[in-house]
């Protein structure tokens, strides 16, 4: 879009905008302030479970991901954190306050840490639900770790997710395993730093075929409850059966005060590292929907919440490339925001007072249908990045140079699901 164009339609947008209340000014400060967090292994090479495709110039060490971080958020200028997973990006000298001074040097910070408790052999029967306590104990250790790594980085997120469940009727105890869960989530907890959150995320199957640990939010949330204030839930977008109203969930932890975070992908079935917004737009329109009227309304905890929410990617890009791959994933959900803040959120409340069932519908999805590219173009422009990212990105040839300078490594490294 050239910039006497996306400047007219700019215009004309803030005029349509005004006519429906809204401040166009407040859009833009509330757009320039978003941040999403990308993760590390989006970066490496990666793969299904039938096979992990190597990608010219992925990332091969945990340096080379921190550029690659970098990139995004140079073209993006809302993506500042990093992810990081552990023993993933170990560094190679176990230097974790040198990493985290690199990342600064780049321009991102270490953003959640991410401990590994479901690769190691000893987790075949699970991590903190083993039946063994030597199991448990080596899970466990990990995960303080990890709390400690948080300190050296300057992370303030622990996310959390565990493989753990069992595949047989009658392979173990599921009132035990509940038990010991909980048991090594409060070690776990004690250890936080201060100021520290811990992110507890659930997944209603996979591995795991007969019984999940942490199989839904109900779960992640009455443990959080039990943990203390520094414990929240965290929404991976992909691990949901069909059907479920994700934004319903998001609405009630928000409304408790327990939403900590997302992991942005999707899902054409099951969990699916698909890239955020690509099958079903419209749902995550609904769910910032819901998260932005939270952030611009009265009640608390509420606002409170929707403040302090970590907005994480959490894709795998198999066979689409790794650096451009995620800065659309970013863009979806700058999309997505920028939709959100366009509902007229007055006139919808009237209409639902009203009992005006088409009404609210129609000027929510009015707001969805709203062509949000020129006053993206707009936030861009006024930020220093390229107005098209990712059009910018194909043209900057960085695709190529870093390929001729890494080479094809081989195929692994990162998570495979």
């Amino acid at each position: 879009m050239a910039a006497q164009s996306h400047a007219s339609a700019y215009a004309v947008l803030a005029e349509q905008l005004a006519a429906e209340g809204l401040n166009v000014e407040q859009i833009k400060t509330a757009l320039k302030a978003q941040r999403i967090e990308t993760p590390s292994w989006g970066y490496a090479n990666s793969g299904t479970r039938f096979k992990a495709f190597s990608w010219p110039g992925a990332a091969r060490t945990t340096r080379e991901k921190l550029d690659d971080a970098a990139t995004v958020h140079k073209y993006t200028g809302i993506a500042p954190t990093v992810a990081v997973h552990i023993p993933w990006d170990k560094p190679e000298d176990g230097d974790y306050v040198a990493m985290g001074q690199y990342a600064q040097s780049q321009g991102v910070r270490i953003g959640a840490v991410n401990p590994n408790v479901f690769q190691d052999e000893a987790y075949r029967l699970g991590s903190l639900g083993h039946p063994h306590s030597a199991a448990r104990e080596m899970a466990l250790d990990h995960l303080v770790e990890c709390c400690d790594i948080m300190g050296k980085t300057g992370s303030d997120l622990l996310s959390l997710w565990f493989a753990d469940g069992t595949n047989y009727a009658g392979q173990d105890d599921l009132r035990a395993r509940k038990r010991r869960f909980e048991e090594g989530l409060s070690v776990v907890y004690k250890n936080m730093p201060a100021g520290g959150r811990m992110l507890i995320e659930y997944k209603f199957f996979e591995p795991a075929f007969y019984s999940t640990d942490i199989p839904d939010w109900g779960t992640a949330y009455a443990w959080c409850l039990k943990l203390g204030p520094q414990a929240q839930v965290l929404v991976d977008l992909g691990h949901h059966a069909h059907g479920v109203n994700i934004e319903q969930i998001v609405a009630f932890l928000l409304d408790e005060g327990r939403l900590g975070g997302f992991h942005f992908n999707n899902r054409k079935y099951a969990d699916d590292d698909l890239i955020v917004g690509s099958v079903n737009p419209y749902e995550l329109f609904l769910i910032y929907n819901e998260l932005t009227g939270a952030a611009l309304g009265t009640n608390e905890p509420s606002r409170s919440c929707a403040a302090d929410v970590a907005y994480m990617i959490d894709q795998s890009h198999n066979i689409e490339g790794k650096i451009g791959a995620m800065i659309l994933s970013v863009l979806n959900c700058q999309e997505a925001y920028a939709r959100s803040l366009c509902v007229p959120r007055a006139k919808v409340a009237a209409l639902q007072a009203d009992g005006n069932v088409l009404g609210a519908h129609h000027a929510l999805t009015e707001a969805f249908r709203t062509d949000v590219r020129p006053l993206l173009a707009q936030v861009r422009e006024e930020l220093g990045v390229p107005t098209n990212p990712i059009a910018a990105y194909f043209a900057s040839g960085h695709d190529a140079q870093i390929a001729a300078a890494r080479g094809t490594a081989t195929a692994g490294g990162g998570y495979q699901s």
